[in-house]
């Protein structure tokens, strides 16, 4: 089969192409004076195979998309999809496994448990669902988060970068759909985010995994294959194949714009 140039955003893809999908998403809170629309008719794919990250100023309803797109938010219009199942109008139970067999989650804090090895960390999910895991798909992850000679360790063992590898190979451990991942790298320093951005993007390479990261940070969005921005909870553009520089551009104009406006 012979290799194609992606698609752009505009073109229609087929349903095997995105991970997620959300149509005409808008997410309202409050109603009258209170009434704030975090995010407004938003549509965007996320490929499958693909590593995205999502950026835009404070406020602009990063965080909310990603929260939606989830299933850790109810949605006011529009559609959300994950592969091909419409995640509005599913109850409470519908939506818990729909988590916890296709959604793979990692944040800010690494929320390890303390008495339990690095290993134990990464399996704990499968463990809770009653499902044995793969283990040939494990010793490949196992072997991508090149932590051979501490999975034994407790997290306390481990450097934050360590830590915040166990928690990528967790969400990675059950083989999701998708991985959303919320301001990863944002309690580690330069050199131990650079590390997990690394693995995230080994995961996608290597693995097939597909990512969708929230991050404020133009070094983080340069390791993704490609950036979209939102703004006052639309979205604004993107960037394929981004560089530190590009998107660091492009967030100063939205500094730009939002003096002149």
């Amino acid at each position: 089969m012979s290799m194609q140039a992606a698609a752009p955003a505009t073109a229609h893809l087929p349903e095997t192409a995105a991970a997620a999908r959300a149509t005409g998403l808008s997410k309202v809170y409050g109603e009258g004076e209170t009434r704030v629309v975090a995010l407004d008719s938003v549509s965007v794919e996320f490929g499958r195979g693909r590593f995205t990250a999502i950026m835009g100023p404070s406020g602009s309803g990063k965080s909310t998309l990603m929260h939606c797109m989830a299933g850790l938010d109810s949605v006011s219009a529009g559609s959300a999809r994950i592969g091909d199942t419409e995640l509005t109008g599913l109850k409470d139970r519908q939506l818990t496994r729909l988590r916890r067999d296709s959604v793979g989650f990692v944040f800010q804090s690494f929320n390890l448990l303390p008495t339990l090895t690095a290993l134990e960390n990464i399996t704990l999910p499968t463990a809770i669902a009653g499902h044995r895991p793969d283990q040939g798909w494990l010793d490949t992850v196992m072997a991508t988060v090149g932590l051979s000679g501490r999975l034994n360790h407790r997290p306390s063992q481990l450097s934050g970068g360590q830590q915040q590898r166990v928690a990528v190979a967790r969400a990675l451990a059950s083989r999701p759909e998708i991985v959303f991942a919320d301001e990863p790298t944002g309690n580690l320093d330069s050199r131990s985010g650079a590390e997990v951005l690394g693995f995230l993007r080994d995961s996608v390479r290597e693995l097939g995994q597909t990512v969708v990261m929230v991050t404020h940070d133009p070094v983080a969005a340069a390791y993704a294959d490609r950036v979209v921005f939102l703004a006052d909870g639309r979205l604004t553009d993107e960037l394929v194949a981004p560089t530190a520089e590009g998107v660091l551009d492009r967030m100063r104009r939205f500094d730009t714009e939002g003096r002149t406006s």
